[in-house]
């Protein structure tokens, strides 16, 4: 544990951050009552801060953890944005170490691992929503864009969802040959392409509608099919087959 997590949970006081959701840090926190909350009530009881402030109670065995999750809040905007903070922007916050980072990625991962069992239970074609909805939580508060695959049987079942690049804020370098020859390799006979604009505007670009359509051209000549392309924006998305893109 760093001298950081070691000694958190031992302050008081505001995050010093300025006009925030949470403008003090509140009383001491009791965890024997949180867990009692969290038990009897059920998790939806819980405030955003107070899932935070309980998760930290694995990287800090002893202490007030509130504090420290109130700032984190504070810092990143929401729940949601800590556990999805860059880990080297987490390593570096004041407070934070390498047991509570690895605390913080563990939720993350194991949320996303949820949400795509959740999406890839059924024909990939038939579970819409909930493919949107893990998409959102994967790939959509990154801060520069990735290009990601899902590859699918003859019956839409999902092959795998690979990563295939990742780029800067405004541009991921994307080879139709090398898509195709992926699917080919997977034996898979659809995809849909998926990527995200971290400007949070999912409009697509010149060089995204020209990408597709030789992607989709390549996959004509080997009998693999795509579907959709997905560009995924904050809280919103576009997809290319209703947009009359494909």
């Amino acid at each position: 544990m760093t001298t950081s997590e070691a000694e958190w949970p031992t302050r008081r006081g505001g995050s010093g951050i300025g006009s925030t959701p949470f403008p003090g840090t509140g009383p001491v926190g009791h965890r024997a009552r949180m867990r009692q909350k969290l038990l009897e009530r059920k998790p939806d009881a819980l405030a955003d801060y107070e899932l935070l402030e309980m998760l930290l109670f694995f990287a800090f065995k002893t202490g007030d953890t509130k504090p420290l999750a109130k700032s984190l809040i504070n810092r990143f905007g929401s729940f949601a944005a800590v556990l999805a903070a860059p880990q080297g922007e987490l390593m570096a916050t004041r407070g934070l170490g390498e047991h509570s980072v690895a605390a913080l990625k563990l939720v993350q991962a194991s949320a996303l691992r949820l949400a795509r069992a959740e999406a890839m239970e059924q024909p990939v074609l038939n579970n819409w929503d909930r493919l949107l909805a893990y998409l959102n939580a994967a790939i959509s508060r990154e801060k520069v864009e990735q290009f990601r695959i899902l590859f699918l049987d003859s019956k839409n079942r999902l092959i795998a969802d690979e990563a295939q690049e990742k780029g800067t804020v405004n541009h991921t370098p994307v080879y139709p040959r090398e898509v195709i020859k992926r699917a080919l390799d997977l034996h898979a006979t659809a995809l849909i392409l998926v990527h995200n604009h971290p400007s949070g505007d999912p409009t697509p670009s010149r060089a995204d509608i020209e990408m597709t359509r030789e992607i989709r051209q390549a996959g004509e000549i080997f009998a693999v099919v795509v579907h959709d392309h997905l560009i995924i924006g904050n809280g919103r998305h576009l997809s290319f087959r209703r947009e009359g893109l494909l």
